[in-house]
């Protein structure tokens, strides 16, 4: 008699038809993170908003856990793609420094970005989501900012230019996460010119007199 134990053979056609749902699954909870945060973004709600059953949700993620892990590394590969796209992207002639940091700055506000630093923040009271972070946070401050925000700006190496890359990195970042409660946009546009202006003087392209302009 034939043996019926086994699990039928899983044919090309159901394994491109699964990564095509686990895609859209990850898809769409790096899109809930970066719109309704971390904890409102629970794997039922992930899975309502994918169109999947419960049964389906839980196939390819039967933890909460299962899930973030995966979700970590999906938006970080997506992090890393945009990145790419932005050292590529560079006009011919323009100013590296300024297209580097306007580069960065429409980059923190993309779905990716966003939702990594939902999970950042949902991090600091969450051990585990802590610990899941940190190959990511430690892949894209070398390789990401590290080495592709150096091919977008073209400065030496060194600590000073590395403090010119640290400089416009966390001053964005951290403008991106502020709340300016007037002249939004007259703000934003003064502070992006003065890192930029920074930004050159570390990398020998302007003095200290350069930083405020008359």
């Amino acid at each position: 008699m034939p043996d019926t134990s086994a699990p039928p053979t899983r044919t090309a056609a159901d394994s491109r038809k699964s990564r095509q749902t686990r895609a859209r699954i990850l898809e769409t909870a790096q899109r809930l993170f970066a719109e309704i945060g971390y904890a409102a973004a629970t794997n039922p709600r992930i899975a309502e908003e994918a169109g999947l059953t419960r049964g389906a949700m839980l196939y390819h993620f039967p933890t909460r856990d299962s899930l973030v892990v995966a979700a970590v590394d999906y938006i970080q590969a997506a992090r890393g793609r945009l990145f790419e796209q932005a050292v590529t992207s560079a006009p011919h002639g323009a100013d590296r420094t300024d297209h580097a940091i306007d580069s960065y700055w429409r980059l923190l506000r993309e779905a990716p970005f966003v939702a990594f630093a939902e999970l950042e923040a949902a991090a600091r009271t969450d051990d585990v989501l802590r610990q899941r972070l940190i190959p990511a946070q430690e892949a894209f401050d070398r390789a990401q900012v590290g080495e592709h925000l150096f091919d977008l700006v073209q400065a030496g190496q060194g600590p000073r230019f590395q403090a010119s890359r640290d400089l416009a990195r966390f001053m964005l970042e951290g403008l991106a996460h502020a709340h300016l409660a007037y002249d939004a946009d007259g703000r934003t546009e003064r502070l992006l010119a003065i890192v930029k202006r920074a930004a050159r003087m570390l990398n020998r392209k302007g003095g200290g007199q350069d930083l405020w302009e008359d």
